[in-house]
């Protein structure tokens, strides 16, 4: 999320021509607002379901602020200069970003070796700002939730450094063919683009459940062997989020500050005020009420039409922000919202890996405390980043600033500053070479349940349909709801890993001690294996999709008196689909069930349903593993509080073998 903005110029007296940009501080309130929004989101998508959209509201602002700049320049020296246009931006960009990466990798280095081989793609990516199109190619792994990803929120970045490499090639074009009055008919096309990208991305929306590739497939595209998320390509794309930009450009290209306040609207603040309070209810009641995902299907209110709805309502601020005489001009411009809209370039770039550092993976939510703690640290990073890096380059003082160090009277500063360079250069060396050499692991979820893979039989086999099991290869994609948690965002980098499962041999008839769950239950399936049961589980498993498979247990004759199911950490169901279950088990003496322990939100109504129905069924046990969790002692779980680690495998047979002996 780049910041578009410019310095302060020095001298207060206004540009002559009306084209001209002046500083514009409401702008810098509107942008604070949008990266608090952000990092909210970011911190606990439960305290703001819509934060996200603080980036589409960065899409505008950039989109608004570049045009203005580029016509200003074509009017005041009669052409665009392109290499000083692109060397502003690396000015501005590159030294932040090249900070993050450097602080990124150190830490990576030193605290997270076993991540650098992940961290690989991410760091080059990132560097040749093609953040987005790398997430998309790679796709939301099962286990993404549980990875280490400190640099998945550049994919915005990307897509911004993405417009300003084309839109001046195609303003230079523009304004060739007849000027700034040219471009306020041109403005016209931008919309009509702008919404025709709306329709394209409401056409190849995909309003069913995603579950795993090859569950649902026509929630992904094969490209190349690959399945890729029709989800992460509409939201990550760069033509498909060019909506807030071409909005923004267009806005710039009629809205000009300095004309402005000499036409007839000078005197229409009042009027722009009450716009601007309807554009700002607008965006408060999409970022409280509209979530990236609605339990397991992307939410239709997005893709159809909630991106342009919040490039409008953000063209009503700006509207009101950069209009000398409203409310809004003057109370955005306070100076707590000035200092993050200033700063908000660097909010952006340092809060999500210190989020990271602090929860350790990417699916785990903040607490509040966490939260207070990580902002903190946060701003006085940004800070530090704004005054020593970010505004000496930016105003190519940093040479001058430099040689005053040097030229100081006392040793220590010069040699503390040449000390700390060369640290900084041999860890950046280090850090390098290691980066290159790494070798591409798992995380510790996948690598449970890869192990617990080898341990479990399909439902082929206990079908009698065939002795092999399901082909080796690399764990599918998939898009939230997992049982892993997913990030805030969409788009991250997951490596996908090798599993590998024993054939095993099972004759028809009934099978005792059935064990029939999701990944939850796979982590634990070589201690429950050892213990006598026969497990079938799998990563991303839904009860829903079970529902068929049962009757076909039952007319098979599969079960015999002990049934365990563990379902229901991957989405939610309804009273219908748990009575559908649960029916082909009505004969079954004991149906031994376990509830939710995961930090989801249809955790409570799953667990709900479960409890009402053990009172009503006679031959239903629940087991409250919600609960019996917090009992277990030592190393039970994975960094994401939900998958099982040693201890927690051992805990967990445990708790079954209460009821059924073994």
């Amino acid at each position: 999320m780049s910041e578009s903005t410019y310095s302060p110029p020095r001298a207060t007296r206004e540009p002559a021509n009306l084209s001209a940009v002046p500083y514009l501080p409401g702008l810098d309130g509107l942008r604070a607002l949008a990266v608090i929004a952000v990092m909210v989101y970011h911190a606990n998508p439960g305290w703001l379901a819509g934060g996200y959209l603080g980036v589409e509201v960065f899409f505008v602002i950039s989109g608004y602020l570049i045009t203005l700049l580029l016509m200003a320049e074509r009017e005041q020296s009669g052409r665009i200069n392109l290499g000083a246009f692109w060397a502003r931006r690396a000015r501005r960009l590159l030294p932040a970003m090249f900070f993050t990466l450097f602080l990124v990798l150190t830490y990576a280095m030193i605290f997270k070796s076993s991540v650098l081989g992940a961290l690989r793609g991410d760091l080059l990516a990132a560097i040749f700002y093609v953040s987005n199109w790398y997430q998309i190619w790679v796709g939301h792994g099962y286990t993404a939730g549980a990875d280490w990803v400190p640099l998945r929120h550049l994919w915005s970045l990307a897509v911004e450094e993405q417009f300003y490499i084309v839109w001046p090639v195609v303003m230079v074009l523009l304004m060739r063919r007849g000027g700034t009055r040219r471009l306020a008919l041109t403005a016209r096309w931008l919309v009509i683009a702008s919404l025709a990208i709306t329709v394209v991305v409401a056409v190849l929306y995909y309003p069913g459940r995603i579950g795993e590739c090859d569950v649902t497939p026509d929630a992904y595209w094969n490209v190349g062997g690959r399945c890729i998320s029709k989800m992460d390509f509409l939201y990550l794309a760069t033509p498909t989020r060019a909506t807030g930009l071409l909005l923004g450009s267009a806005m710039a290209m009629v809205w000009r500050p300095k004309a402005i306040m000499r036409s007839q609207m000078r005197d229409r603040g009042p009027l722009l005020d009450l716009v601007a309070v309807v554009g700002l209810m607008v965006l408060a009641a999409l970022c409280w009420f509209v979530p990236i995902v609605s339990t397991d299907h992307a939410n239709a209110i997005l893709f159809r039409g909630g991106l342009f709805v919040t490039g409008v309502a953000s063209l009503t601020l700006i509207a009101a922000v950069t209009h000398r005489h409203t409310v809004f001009s003057r109370v955005f411009a306070l100076p707590p919202l000035l200092w993050a809209g200033t700063r908000s370039y660097g909010l952006y770039l340092y809060h999500w890996p210190i989020f990271l550092v602090i929860r350790k993976i990417a699916g785990n939510v903040l607490t509040l405390p966490q939260f207070i703690v990580a902002m903190i640290a946060t701003s006085i990073l940004t800070e530090f980043s704004y005054r020593m890096i970010e505004m000496p380059i930016r105003r190519r003082e940093f040479a001058a600033w430099w040689d005053s160090l040097r030229r100081r009277p006392s040793q220590v500063p010069r040699q503390a500053m040449g000390a700390t360079v060369v640290i900084c250069l041999l860890l950046l060396a280090i850090g390098v070479i290691r980066l290159g050499l790494a070798e591409v692991k798992p995380n510790e979820v996948a690598l449970g349940l890869e192990a617990g893979a080898q341990n479990t039989v399909s439902i082929d086999e206990l079908l009698g349909d065939g002795t092999e099991p399901p082909s080796a290869g690399t764990v599918p994609n998939t898009t939230v709801p997992s049982a892993a948690p997913q990030s805030t965002v969409p788009g991250t980098t997951t490596t996908t890993t090798s599993t590998t499962t024993t054939t095993t041999t099972i004759p028809t008839g009934p099978v005792n001690y059935l064990s029939i769950g999701d990944s939850v239950m796979l982590g634990a399936a070589g201690v429950l294996t050892d213990r006598g049961y026969t497990v079938n589980a799998e990563q991303s498993r839904q009860m829903i999709d079970m529902v068929p498979v049962m009757q076909r247990l039952k007319e098979a004759g599969v079960f015999d008196d002990v049934v365990v199911i563990h379902l229901g950490t991957n989405g939610p169901f309804d009273k219908e689909t748990l009575d559908a279950f649960l029916a082909p088990l009505s004969e079954v003496p004991n149906v031994i069930m376990l509830n939710v322990h995961a930090n989801r939100s249809w955790t409570a109504s799953n667990n709900q349903l479960l409890a009402d129905r053990d009172v009503d069924g006679d031959n239903i046990i629940l087991i409250d593993w919600n609960a019996k969790a917090a009992e277990c002692a030592g190393n039970c779980f994975a960094a994401d509080g939900i998958h099982l680690s040693a201890d927690g495998q051992q805990f967990y047979a445990n708790l079954i073998g209460d009821w059924t002996g073994k």
